[in-house]
């Protein structure tokens, strides 16, 4: 999770820093939307990511990753153009794609099936804080040196972070801590036909209706996230008229409400299955909740008050994250141990997919036609990935 918290707060810099950014380095609407599109092209290599830690293993492919990003999020401080800030976004986005499929991976290794729902939730807990500590974090920067240190000081958090991962993390097998109780607890709660070993092959995931049936309903959701990272202070900067000061203040709560969302979802599937509903149905039944709640951004640009705008961005960002931390859980739920990171990989370059057409699209139009049309069509495409979610996959149980 401190991971996740590092892995979000260093991309979630831009976000914040770029209305000072594009003022001093001369940088247009236009040429951010290609900057965010640089990130987004390269983090849909998530499936590379995927592939290393499923085959070096989670411990030191995670660190390898890690220190990557790190490095380059302190690079961003050298920019002086929008092209060289595509190229540093394109080379963090490769990185930083190897954070879902970790997180995934240490949940299907260290939990048993009841409980890594809530696992997977305290785990994607760590994108919403991290994005949520972005805002005073790269004000207190820009505001006290500049926005240059902003990128130097969160890049240095994550050097620290891996030092602590090297030192404390390790695979259920290997770790001298465990006791025979727990091992015994997390084996007996695993789902023998998901046991598996060797390279995972992704051409044989590709041909899986349950790949799909995950896949499409990240490609659609997933652009909702990006908006509240990417979009988000631009918005309240040029349409809401909010100052520096005033986005430090109010920009992290859709974060904070995503934290919330993040144990909400998990919360609903258990109490699902208490009633009798079996787990793929529970976590289905979670995520439409989520994208029937998701209903309400679709008001953002039709409210007057720029704080009732905020709180409908609140609610979105509650709503996606009940309906993400359910769909991403399923790549645990549905493929064997040796595919997870893989899995989850390939699902989020779909996802990574749809955020970087709609942040085009933003870019490219935003001028014309406003946001206003886009947090409608975020409201509408949840609702499509429910019925593809409920449409699509099969629950495995032999």
């Amino acid at each position: 999770m401190l991971g996740a918290v590092i892995n979000y707060l260093t991309r979630s810099t831009l976000a914040v820093a770029a209305p000072t950014l594009l003022t001093e380095l001369g940088i247009s609407t236009r040429e951010y939307s290609y900057i965010t599109a640089a990130f987004q092209g390269a983090i849909m290599l998530q499936p590379l990511c995927g592939y290393v830690l499923d085959v070096i293993g989670l411990k030191f492919g995670f660190a390898l990753f890690a220190t990557a990003w790190s490095f380059v999020c302190m690079a961003h401080g050298l920019a002086t153009n929008w092209q060289m800030l595509a190229v540093l976004r394109g080379m963090l986005g490769l990185a930083e794609g190897s954070a879902n499929p970790a997180g995934m991976k240490a949940v299907s290794e260290w939990f048993p099936a009841k409980e890594r729902g809530m696992a997977g939730g305290i785990f994607n807990i760590g994108a919403s804080f991290g994005s949520m500590l972005a805002p005073p974090l790269v004000v207190w920067a820009i505001l006290h040196y500049n926005w240059q240190s902003a990128f130097v000081i969160t890049g240095a958090l994550g050097l620290v972070w891996v030092a602590a991962w090297l030192l404390l993390y390790d695979a259920p097998a290997r770790h001298r801590r465990l006791s025979a109780e727990e091992a015994q607890h997390i084996a007996a709660g695993q789902e023998q036909h998901l046991q598996g070993e060797g390279r995972p092959s992704i051409l044989s995931i590709l041909r899986m209706r349950n790949f799909w049936g995950i896949a499409l309903p990240r490609f659609l959701a997933d652009p909702a996230w990006g908006t509240l990272s990417f979009w988000v202070p631009l918005y309240l900067t040029t349409v809401r008229h909010f100052d520096l000061a005033q986005i430090a203040m109010f920009a992290w709560l859709p974060f904070l409400a995503a934290d919330l969302g993040c144990l909400f979802g998990p919360m609903v599937v258990l109490a699902l299955q208490r009633r009798g509903v079996r787990l793929i149905n529970a976590r289905r039944g979670a995520f439409t909740l989520g994208a029937c709640m998701m209903m309400g951004v679709a008001f953002v640009g039709f409210v007057q008050s720029p704080y009732a705008a905020i709180a409908l961005l609140s609610l979105a960002g509650f709503a996606h994250q009940t309906l993400s931390v359910t769909v991403i859980t399923m790549s645990s739920d549905l493929f064997r141990r040796n595919e997870v990171a893989t899995v989850a990989g390939m699902c989020g370059t779909f996802g990574n997919f749809g955020l970087l057409l709609f942040s085009l699209l933003i870019g490219g139009l935003m001028a014309s036609v406003g946001y206003t049309p886009f947090f409608v069509s975020l409201a509408v495409l949840d609702l499509v990935a429910a019925l593809l979610l409920w449409t699509l996959v099969r629950e495995k149980t032999s």
